[in-house]
């Protein structure tokens, strides 16, 4: 198996960062404070990953992330996500999450009913916490009960999560 690679990129709301296997996307990371917080974060989850040049797949999924963080109509259920070692309990979580176009939102408990899981609200905020994809699987757009934010784990919190949440036009209840 190839080592892991990573890099970088300037978006609207800050440095993000992309880490892949062979072509498949292991991880995203929102901005840090800094582009230096946002590398220190990709490397405390792949401590031998190493800074590289994209591939071409990946590289469509950096020019994906930028123009949605932009506020332009982008669809990234086509990105390709390395889910090895990711619980099928979340697997479907994300399945479900991935579906929901830009700028509509849905409950953790709906997300919950969907999976078969009704009264698994919970469960559904937990996968959230451990989404080692976000904006590409968008847990930001995942509101608590009466469209409460719901918290957010992502550097800078429900603050980020309210500013994605803007730039994509949502409603909220």
């Amino acid at each position: 198996m190839d080592a892991v690679r990573f890099t970088t990129f300037d978006t609207a709301v800050g440095h993000c960062a992309v880490a892949w296997r062979d072509e498949l996307i292991v991880g995203t990371w929102l901005p840090g404070a800094t582009a230096d917080a946002t590398r220190r974060a990709v490397l405390r989850r792949h401590p031998d990953a190493q800074e590289a040049t994209p591939p071409l797949p990946v590289a469509v999924a950096i020019a994906g992330i930028t123009r949605l963080l932009a506020g332009d109509e982008v669809d990234l259920r086509d990105v390709r996500l390395d889910m090895a070692g990711v619980p099928e309990f979340q697997q479907q979580v994300y399945a479900v999450i991935r579906e929901l176009p830009r700028g509509v939102t849905m409950t953790y408990g709906e997300i919950a009913a969907k999976v078969g899981a009704p009264g698994g609200a919970q469960a559904v905020g937990q996968a959230m916490g451990h989404n080692p994809f976000p904006i590409v699987v968008p847990c930001h757009r995942v509101l608590a009960a009466g469209g409460a934010n719901g918290g957010f784990s992502a550097p800078g919190g429900v603050d980020t999560k309210l500013k994605l949440l803007a730039i994509e036009g949502a409603t909220l209840f």
